[in-house]
């Protein structure tokens, strides 16, 4: 398959997504009776792999709406929330009342896990964002490109640029190819859509690696790095707070991934569950998430574009999900080597 053939199959759901008219988000209403049962639980856990910072903003949306449900997050990197999920359910001692996650294809293998749940609007969803009936695409993140303004005074504007020799010797982070779902989409687009050898070239700027996008997008606030690649959602809010930072979406392609976000079927407070999915996967919900965070959305019609995005500059990019599953692990043992990382 060519980089085009790719780039055409691949761009699918975004290209339905982003490019339809924008539409106005309605406010979201939930049965009185859904309502009245997650009050009598009062609360709910979630286990998400998404930043903290930004799934603290979620929550504090939510409950400006939903006061009487306290939210007790939990949560970890991709692999170790993963390996909890699985730990805790072999025992029989899964707590989670939400799992939400950026690796569909690891959630898939776990949709036994969890219970039949689709929210009230499931046929306003792009069938090709759902891995399956019970794990919805609560957030939808893009992939961007952030500076810091004190230290960069010649900025990259594409994906390519940052293989340039001038960015070497640490200037630029990286977050580990294994940190995730959504980074394994971004150095599948590196791979599949910019050029073959593009890792093997960027890999020669020795870019500093980091675990996670937190980290480094903190890093990159004190300029202890100072060009990332980052989801937006991990340095908007930064920016917003007055870091000398700018972020731009990179015009050869934003890879983006839908998320997959369930309710066990041991959850100690479905109802409770329910409204938070219910609302975070209502038009109300997205139109928070991308206006607040900057994320996208995997909604046929978008309430609009987030902060900073031209869906006529930049197309965004979803990997074909039977690769996205296939490719994964060998794909990986050779980003590790090119880039000199050992787990």
């Amino acid at each position: 398959m060519s980089r085009r053939q790719v780039m055409a199959s691949a761009v699918g759901i975004g290209a339905a997504a982003i490019t339809r008219r924008s539409v106005a988000a309605q406010p979201f209403t939930p049965s009185a009776g859904l309502v009245e049962a997650a009050r009598k639980e009062g609360k709910m856990i979630y286990y998400t792999a998404s930043f903290t910072e930004v799934e603290q903003e979620v929550i504090n949306a939510f409950n400006k709406r939903f006061p009487f449900v306290r939210v007790e997050m939990v949560r970890a990197s991709g692999g170790q929330l993963i390996t909890r999920v699985k730990t805790e359910a072999a025992a029989g001692k899964l707590v989670a009342d939400v799992v939400d996650h950026s690796d569909r294809g690891l959630m898939k293998a776990l949709e036994h896990l969890f219970q039949d749940y689709a929210p009230p609007n499931a046929s306003d969803y792009l069938p090709s964002a759902l891995v399956s009936p019970r794990l919805w695409p609560r957030l939808t993140p893009g992939w961007s490109i952030a500076y810091n303004t004190e230290l960069v005074k010649n900025p990259p504007k594409t994906w390519m640029d940052l293989t340039k020799p001038e960015y070497a010797k640490g200037q630029i982070g990286q977050v580990i190819g294994p940190s995730g779902g959504t980074t394994w989409t971004r150095i599948m687009f590196e791979r599949q859509v910019l050029a073959e050898d593009y890792w093997k070239r960027q890999a020669a700027t020795k870019p500093a690696l980091y675990p996670s996008g937190a980290p480094l997008s903190d890093a990159l606030v004190r300029g202890e790095v100072s060009i990332a690649p980052l989801i937006y959602n991990a340095i908007l809010p930064k920016k917003r707070d007055g870091a000398p930072v700018e972020i731009f979406f990179p015009p050869e392609g934003v890879p983006i991934v839908p998320y997959a976000t369930g309710i066990p079927k041991t959850s100690a407070n479905p109802n409770a569950a329910r409204l938070f999915l219910d609302w975070s996967l209502s038009p109300e919900g997205q139109a928070f998430t991308i206006k607040d965070q900057g994320n996208l959305t995997s909604l046929k019609e978008p309430p609009f574009n987030p902060e900073g995005f031209d869906p006529k500059v930049a197309k965004v990019w979803v990997p074909d999900f039977k690769q996205f599953v296939e490719l994964h692990d060998k794909w990986l043992e050779e980003w590790n080597t090119v880039y000199g990382y050992r787990q």
